[in-house]
């Protein structure tokens, strides 16, 4: 299994990107997200996944270990092939697509091209409860600049309260309590927002 690339981004289009390896040129279906990531960027670092199929080979790259994750996840679930969920990734940024899941909101779901309500149903159904308790680093708080909110949502997390409802109740604690620097009582006061 190829884990990640890490060289020269010969080719570069929203569609895919070809990755130089010290000479050997890897092919990568990428996501909008992943586009807009290495945008004018000449080298870099690519998670990738590769699916092997009856008639192909393919290779997918993402910027970020999380949207490599959420990738899996996705089309771990019936009717969700690879094409599609990088469809998902391209329609939806992948903090807004966990949000999607988690909160049960399949009519965002269905806005993506090839998502109907069928579909939209059954990732609601199969991940709502695998994407609510793991912890992917992009869908921390946006405004989470620093290690302290992130860590009070990881540990919210980590309690068995749903993403949302942690991130909600740390924005209601941090209202109240703006100049709060101490971890612990921000999850206390998160605690008593849930």
């Amino acid at each position: 299994m190829i884990s990640f690339l890490r060289g020269n981004f010969l080719v570069r289009n929203p569609a895919q990107v070809v990755v130089d390896v010290n000479g050997v040129g890897y092919e990568c279906q990428i996501s909008l997200n992943t586009y807009s990531a290495i945008n004018g960027k000449t080298t870099g670092l690519l998670f990738t996944y590769l699916q092997i199929t009856e008639n192909a080979q393919t290779l997918y790259g993402f910027a970020e270990q999380a949207e490599k994750d959420l990738f899996i996840h996705l089309i771990s679930v019936s009717g969700v092939g690879a094409a599609t969920a990088r469809m998902m990734l391209s329609g939806m940024k992948p903090d807004e697509t966990v949000r999607a899941i988690v909160q049960g909101n399949a009519r965002q779901l269905e806005s993506i091209k090839g998502i109907g309500r069928k579909t939209a149903e059954r990732l609601v159904l199969e991940l709502r409860d695998k994407l609510g308790k793991i912890s992917l680093e992009s869908t921390v708080l946006p405004s989470a600049s620093n290690k302290m909110e992130t860590d009070a949502l990881n540990a919210l997390v980590s309690l068995g309260i749903v993403r949302p409802q942690a991130e909600q109740a740390i924005k209601k604690a941090l209202l109240a309590n703006p100049d709060t620097t101490i971890l612990e009582d921000l999850i206390k006061q998160a605690l008593k927002n849930v």
